[in-house]
């Protein structure tokens, strides 16, 4: 009786790892992380998220540190995030702003775009697909528009304003915008010098990293 009790528990002990396991791998329920000006700090808290940002790095050829800049800004690492609501009258709440969501705060139009474009259902409140949609975008942005994957500064006016907006130039009119990617920029050489500084130290724990 004692063996089976035993034997019992740690099946479920098992499961219950395992279902821990699988909603980190999912990104839908992960917490923002705790330090989010530092790049190296995030990737150590969330292993996965590196190697997300490696996968992104190589299927699109766009930088972890600019990918990482854009999710900080558009939704502060929050899977759920959405911009704010409406109101008639000031008061009465009528639908959003626009319908971005996620951690790419990628809109219906452009998420259903890279779907269509790359045969890859994802979901805009998983890391890893988020972090790919922004890598296919900003590889769009460099085939169409010539902005280079590193220049974060014109790919992030035209991830906001979107490739038509940024060729008619509606950025020009937006100050508070230009001042925001200046920011992003500067975030991610910020992240992209952190990341000098750590990388051989990710590269060596995905070696010990059970999943």
């Amino acid at each position: 009786m004692f063996a089976h009790t035993q034997a019992a528990k740690s099946i479920i002990s098992r499961l219950a790892l395992l279902f821990c396991a699988a909603v980190l791998l999912s990104g839908c329920a992960t917490p923002p992380p705790k330090d989010h000006s530092n790049l190296c700090n995030i990737f150590r808290e969330y292993p996965r998220w590196y190697e997300a940002a490696r996968d992104m790095e190589a299927e699109w050829g766009t930088p972890m540190q600019v990918a990482m800049a854009f999710v900080k800004q558009e939704s502060s690492f929050r899977h759920d995030a959405r911009p704010p609501k409406n109101y008639v009258l000031g008061f009465i709440p009528w639908g959003r702003v626009s319908s971005a969501y996620g951690y790419a705060q990628a809109q219906d139009p452009a998420w259903s775009d890279y779907q269509k474009a790359t045969r890859n259902g994802g979901s805009r409140t998983n890391f890893a697909d988020s972090l790919m949609f922004i890598g296919w975008y900003t590889h769009e942005t460099q085939r169409q528009l010539g902005i280079s994957k590193w220049d974060t500064y014109n790919q992030y006016l035209a991830y906001h304003d979107g490739r038509g907006g940024y060729r008619r130039g509606t950025y020009k009119s937006k100050p508070t915008l230009l001042r925001v990617s200046r920011r992003v920029e500067q975030q991610a050489k910020d992240y992209g010098w952190q990341l000098k500084q750590c990388r051989q130290e990710l590269e060596d724990n995905r070696s010990w990293w059970p999943f």
